[in-house]
């Protein structure tokens, strides 16, 4: 059983948004092509509240692109996006929501930031994401969206490291590159956690 894995694909990461992802839109005319071919689409969605510590609006005289320590796991601050119940954390328009059977929201708990679609950067709190995979029997993961270097890595790693075959699909992923190469690390990452690359 092979299941599809958008992530984070909405506005705030769009051109235009809050934490825009250049070229960030592109990826939603790929993901409603390869998600006919799956029978389980899973749609990841980051959704903090208006007060989550990954915001350097919550801390004073910090920009975004700084990095604090929150509770001991280092933190990159930045603008505030994708807040519940905003146009932002929308997912992007043209998206085929009909085709996505289940959302897991994440990054909900204002202490901890959730690049991952299946654990809380602490690595103590479950998305709910992995439960559900197993419930339908899934053994391949096919990944695609939001950022490479961030929430696309974190997803694909922790998803080969839970024993699913995983892949991430090339033509369905943009980045932030905050730093110059911060992309093509990431691919490194992720292949080196024994994820495939496929286009």
């Amino acid at each position: 059983m092979k299941a599809l894995i958008l992530v984070d694909i909405q506005n705030d990461f769009l051109p235009g948004g809050a934490l825009a992802v250049k070229h960030g839109d592109r990826v939603v005319p790929v993901a409603n092509e390869w998600m006919e071919k799956y029978r389980l689409v899973i749609a990841t969605q980051d959704w903090h509240p208006a007060n989550h510590q990954s915001f350097a609006s919550q801390h004073p005289g910090k920009k975004p692109g700084q990095r604090i320590m929150l509770d001991e796991v280092e933190q990159v601050l930045w603008p505030d996006h994708c807040v519940q119940g905003t146009k932002g954390a929308q997912f992007a328009p043209g998206l085929n929501l009909d085709g996505i059977q289940h959302v897991i929201q994440k990054g909900t708990d204002p202490r901890f930031d959730s690049y991952s679609g299946f654990l809380d950067n602490d690595r103590q709190h479950a998305t709910g994401l992995e439960a559900l995979l197993r419930e339908h029997n899934v053994t391949v993961v096919h990944i695609m969206g939001l950022a490479t270097d961030y929430c696309v890595k974190a997803t694909a790693i922790d998803s080969a490291q839970l024993g699913f075959e995983t892949a991430v699909i090339l033509e369905g992923i943009r980045g932030v590159e905050l730093g110059l190469g911060d992309c093509a690390m990431a691919m490194e990452q992720m292949m080196a956690a024994g994820v495939e690359m496929i286009s």
